[in-house]
């Protein structure tokens, strides 16, 4: 089987929990920063660890990082350091980009610059954020005792057109649905906008959409096998 590759720049607290809960779940892991110290201390917990400048686009290409699916920018010191390394991972077409933020201003510039994933470190636990890299689908989760967990996920591609019925979550998979979060195209202030919104309580003749998210409880073992089955 072939390991999910990442690339983690900036490996101060918060990067340094990524990368290592990205390793735990069996992910090959590159770290890169500027500093020696922090890229020696995490060599042997992580596939490559690199003293690098990720300023530099140069430097960047020599390390082939083009061939990761996804890049975690978690520069927290220095911001023109985090925008210029994005900027250069953009350039290089990584196909998922997702950076850490400080503050709104911050957020702001880096949504300006196409960026969609935006980390707050103070609401985006390190566990959080790994497993989402992992498993796309998840869009959030909320760990709980004995490995179960309410998760987020986005509708999966075989379970759209189907009614809660036929899906059998609480048969087939051991899980329980919440409830839906649900897009609707909405008028606001004379324009027509798609708003989110919980429908409550589903029933069972209840149908899936192809935007639906689904709020679900259960073990994370099941989470995983239902969206390898319906993906």
């Amino acid at each position: 089987m072939v390991k999910s590759r990442f690339a983690v720049f900036g490996t101060g607290r918060y990067g340094t929990q990524i990368a290592l809960s990205l390793a735990k779940r069996g992910a090959e892991v590159f770290i890169f920063d500027a500093r020696p110290e922090r890229a020696e201390h995490l060599k042997d917990e992580v596939a490559l660890a690199v003293t690098l400048d990720a300023t530099d686009k140069k430097a960047l290409l020599g390390q082939n990082v083009q061939g990761i699916e996804a890049a975690v920018v978690a520069i927290g010191e220095n911001f023109e350091a985090t925008v210029l390394t994005t900027l250069n991972l953009i350039d290089l077409g990584i196909p998922r980009i997702i950076v850490r933020a400080n503050d709104a201003n911050q957020h702001r510039i880096l949504s300006s610059l196409g960026v969609e994933e935006i980390l707050s470190p103070e609401s985006e636990v390190a566990a959080v954020v790994s497993e989402r890299l992992i498993n796309p689908s998840i869009r959030g989760f909320l760990q709980l005792p004995d490995e179960y967990e309410i998760a987020e996920i986005k509708a999966p591609r075989n379970c759209c057109g189907r009614s809660l019925r036929d899906i059998s979550l609480g048969s087939k998979y051991e899980l329980r649905l919440i409830t839906i979060r649900r897009e609707f195209e909405e008028e606001v202030n004379g324009e027509r906008t798609i708003t989110e919104h919980i429908i409550g309580v589903p029933q069972p003749d209840t149908k899936i959409r192809n935007t639906d998210t689904l709020v679900v409880f259960g073990p994370l073992k099941s989470v995983k096998k239902f969206l390898e089955i319906n993906e």
